[in-house]
């Protein structure tokens, strides 16, 4: 496989899984992904740990908020790095996942922390096919942590698709075309990191 790469396996991810169960609340504490116009992830809730600042272009025309994102995406909006993430209130309420996050972080050789983030998709749910923004993929490496997963659960990259199981660790080459369809009777959660790694 070129597009996935196995890091690690049997990662104990019941501490957090209890954490979460305990904390129902945090899955629509932040909908900012579920709701993003035009956006792959509809079907999906998200416990955001770490991420950017949210940039809004309200009171300009179409054109110049499309002028807006373009150069946003490209990370040169002034006034804006879309490689600075902080932690979110979530992360201090989850202490199980800092555990995990700087171990991966560790384990791989990071240098800068970005977005972390853990995604749900419900049986029979999708993340729809994109690719992610140019820069940021050329910036950041994109590790993820199986939380829950099982046999049905359809991870695609390009045209390789992988099954990780549940304390599994995997890269993935988030610049192309990917998408993820739970066909298995039971959610699928992954913790989802982005790191600077040593060249």
């Amino acid at each position: 496989m070129r597009n996935f790469m196995r890091i690690a396996t049997g990662v104990n991810v019941t501490p957090l899984m209890l954490a979460i169960a305990r904390r129902p609340e945090l899955w629509t504490e932040d909908t900012f992904l579920r709701h993003y116009p035009q956006g792959p992830f509809g079907m999906v809730d998200s416990i955001m740990l770490r991420f950017p600042e949210k940039v809004v272009f309200e009171g300009d025309d179409q054109a110049e908020q499309e002028r807006k994102v373009a150069l946003y995406k490209a990370n040169q909006l002034p006034g804006h790095d879309q490689h600075e993430s902080t932690d979110y209130p979530a992360y201090a309420k989850l202490p199980e996942a800092r555990e995990i996050v700087m171990n991966v972080f560790a384990a791989v050789r990071g240098e800068r922390l970005g977005r972390v983030m853990i995604n749900r998709i419900a049986p029979g749910g999708v993340i729809y096919p994109h690719e992610d923004t140019p820069e940021h993929c050329r910036y950041y490496s994109r590790f993820h942590v199986v939380l829950q997963s099982a046999p049905g659960v359809k991870f695609r990259s390009e045209k390789e698709e992988a099954y990780w199981e549940t304390g599994a660790v995997f890269w993935f080459n988030n610049a192309l075309e990917h998408e993820i369809v739970n066909n298995s009777d039971v959610d699928r959660i992954h913790l989802v990191m982005d790191a600077r790694c040593s060249q």
